[in-house]
């Protein structure tokens, strides 16, 4: 316990993180998969159960993980990874929770279900004129497009949060992750960001130690097998 203590009191201390060897060498582990394991451990704890969905105004868009591609364009990919993000925005200005997640395409179905899962019912939407949202009004939301070729802004102006949060999420995997993440536990890094992004504000270590604490012993166990069973060597590394 005590070692499991002090891997939540340096994850949570670390502004950016920590990776599986900085942990392994600060606890004294035997291993890099040790740590590792428990670090994915802890990014599946950083998911509150039942958590709040998003409300008011919420800005929609996807992003693109991964290294360049050479003869693709428009919204198609072949090794990148697509992350659908869902910000709130504070008027007059300011971000509020923000909700990431790996989808499989940028078909209406994927797009739709997404912001279904994250945010409320009645709350304006809003993003660009991509015809994947066109559904959202038949689900109870207040579409809000922003139609970028028409606004002569470019995107990052146009609808600065969420594209805020991307370049920041992808500098956190780069920087910190060295882009070695393979995309199959992508979802759990991106949980980590969010638990850091919508904690962004507290000033009090303890309680975020607390918080993380609070999670991790209602969640379910899981072993390494189980986490790092599906890795295949053939799999992309994120930022490769």
């Amino acid at each position: 316990m005590t070692t499991w203590f002090t891997a939540i009191w340096y994850v949570t201390g670390q502004k950016y993180g920590a990776s599986a060897l900085s942990l392994k060498r600060i606890l004294g582990l035997g291993s890099y998969e040790t740590g590792w394991t428990m670090l994915h451990k802890l990014r599946r704890a950083m998911v509150r159960p039942g958590r709040d969905q998003l409300a008011g105004t919420v800005e929609v868009d996807e992003t693109y993980v991964g290294g360049e591609e050479r003869g693709v364009r428009g919204r198609e990919t072949e090794t990148k990874a697509i992350v659908a993000i869902a910000l709130e925005i504070h008027e007059p200005k300011g971000f509020g929770w923000v909700r990431m997640r790996k989808i499989p395409d940028v078909c209406g179905n994927s797009l739709t279900a997404f912001v279904c899962s994250t945010v409320r019912p009645g709350s304006v939407v809003r993003t660009d004129g991509w015809s994947g949202y066109n559904e959202l009004a038949n689900h109870g939301y207040q579409r809000q497009r922003v139609v970028l070729s028409a606004t002569g802004d470019p995107a990052h102006v146009a609808m600065p949060g969420v594209h805020r949060v991307a370049s920041l999420v992808k500098r956190w995997l780069l920087g910190t992750h060295q882009g070695a993440i393979r995309q199959e536990h992508l979802d759990d890094y991106l949980d980590e960001f969010t638990f850091r992004f919508n904690r962004r504000t507290s000033r009090s270590r303890g309680l975020l130690f607390y918080r993380l604490l609070e999670t991790a012993v209602i969640t379910d166990p899981i072993t390494y097998q189980a986490i790092a069973g599906g890795r295949a060597t053939s799999e992309p590394v994120i930022g490769q």
